[in-house]
């Protein structure tokens, strides 16, 4: 049954009016997001009313390691999504099959083994961050735990890639609520119940993220009987992987070494003691509460852009381009504001230490009056890479991080001070948004598609 550009829940992109599909895609994302943020502020809540300042800051460091671990894996699960929204817009059953055949094989490929290496590559990775040592025991048995529990967390991103890829954004929205009561339903049990702090932590992050894999597969193996969904491997179409990998495999660099970028900024963190690292930690829980707004339109970007240029609606690309990205980075500034104003009581419900509360307010005021930048940069290099063109935001990513606000960091950290590190964020921010802008009005190849409408 369709309804305005909705069938049986999915969003399509290549009918109907733009913003409109753009904002129903986009609110479930938006309310997972939420819900994800809940559950990681349920970790910080429990491990600040129940552990000491040390143990916020080993769950703040230790989740840039693992980031950097699993983002190579979330960029091929947006390849995926990408191809998945391609066929979607070519009404091409045959190869979303092809593609969902491929991708339950890579996750078990290399999601298994990376939850075995990950135990024994951990201490490695903390002694190159530099984690001092009243954090050192917290942080390593958090990213030994949540590491162990990789393949979880691959699964269940690259499932929900494959949803969104077909236009599906409200199944996502479910598996986080079941995720998000799981969390906390543990979290309160091992740490406030049975105290076993950060390991209790630990285990709940890795359980709910488990469970939500097992959950998508049902839903998907339900929902779209078509799909011929796997639960194990089914044999790698060596054509479709190559594709997939074309597309995902500089996104999941891009990412991995971005967030790699993000340990070496870390390290500078680590530099100014725990309780910066606390404050750092603290403060992004509410930056991360303010920015729900970019995962889930840039998702919506992709889709959008992706559908369309399979279903060769160029037309309908060349009316949103724009107007994507702007809605992004005002929706964007409105949550920043609203969260500048009201951070120092949401902050006091992490701690009550004035030095940690203090940074954590600096480091929520600076970052959030600038992250609507980041949102029009994010929004602009998802169409951009919906219709597969991915090298040049690969590029302009890596510039963003590591010509930019890297040196400006350590350039700010060794002639200023360290702990005005998060001003190389908006000088980055910008830096991204103006080159994003540059494509759109310069590129000849986005001149020509553009052009074929």
């Amino acid at each position: 049954m369709k309804t305005g550009g909705r069938t049986r829940g999915k969003v399509d992109m290549t009918q109907g009016p733009i913003m409109r599909n753009i904002m129903i895609f986009a609110l479930p994302i938006i309310a997972g997001n939420i819900l994800q943020y809940l559950y990681t502020t349920v970790d910080t809540l429990v491990i600040g009313n129940y552990c000491d300042h040390t143990a916020i800051a080993a769950v703040g460091t230790s989740a840039q390691p693992i980031e950097v671990l699993l983002c190579i894996f979330l960029g091929i699960g947006t390849g995926v999504s990408i191809r998945i929204s391609q066929y979607a817009g070519a009404n091409d059953n045959e190869g979303m099959r092809r593609a969902c055949r491929t991708a339950v094989s890579f996750v078990y490929m290399f999601g298994i083994p990376i939850s075995i290496l990950g135990w024994f590559i951990a201490p490695l990775i903390l002694k190159l961050m530099g984690v001092p040592d009243d954090v050192w025991e917290y942080a390593l048995i958090y990213t030994r735990i949540v590491l162990c529990s990789a393949v979880g967390n691959i699964g269940y991103n690259m499932n929900a890639g494959i949803l969104r890829g077909l236009g599906d954004s409200n199944a996502s929205l479910y598996f986080l609520m079941a995720a998000c009561a799981i969390n906390i339903g543990l979290d309160i049990l091992l740490t406030a119940v049975f105290g076993m702090g950060v390991v209790g932590v630990a285990i709940a992050t890795g359980t709910a993220m488990f469970i939500s894999w097992m959950i998508s597969i049902i839903y998907i193996r339900k929902k779209y009987p078509e799909l011929m969904f796997p639960i194990l491997p089914n044999g790698v179409d060596n054509k479709e992987l190559k594709e997939i990998l074309s597309i995902g495999l500089p996104i999941g660099l891009n990412n991995s070494l971005f967030s790699f970028g993000h340990v070496a900024l870390q390290t500078l963190i680590n530099e100014q003691g725990s309780v910066f690292m606390a404050g750092w930690s603290v403060g992004g829980r509410v930056t991360g509460l303010a920015n729900m707004a970019i995962t889930g339109m840039s998702s919506a970007a992709t889709t959008y852009s992706g559908q369309n240029y399979g279903a060769n609606r160029i037309d309908r690309l060349k009316e949103g381009y724009v107007w994507i990205p702007m809605a992004s980075g005002l929706i964007t500034l409105s949550f920043g504001i609203l969260f500048i104003m009201v951070r120092m009581p949401i902050l006091r419900l992490f701690t009550d230490e004035a030095d940690v509360l203090a940074l954590a307010g600096r480091n929520v005021l600076i970052m959030l009056s600038c992250q609507w930048m980041f949102a029009v940069f994010n929004a602009i290099s998802c169409i951009i890479n919906g219709t597969g063109r991915v090298k040049f935001t690969t590029i302009i990513n890596l510039l963003m991080l590591w010509a930019v606000r890297i040196p400006v960091a350590y350039l700010i950290a060794r002639l200023w001070d360290g702990r005005n590190v998060m001003y190389a964020f908006p000088v980055s921010f910008c830096f991204g948004m103006l080159c994003m802008i540059a494509y759109y009005l310069l590129s000849p190849s986005w001149k020509r598609l553009l052009a074929s409408a």
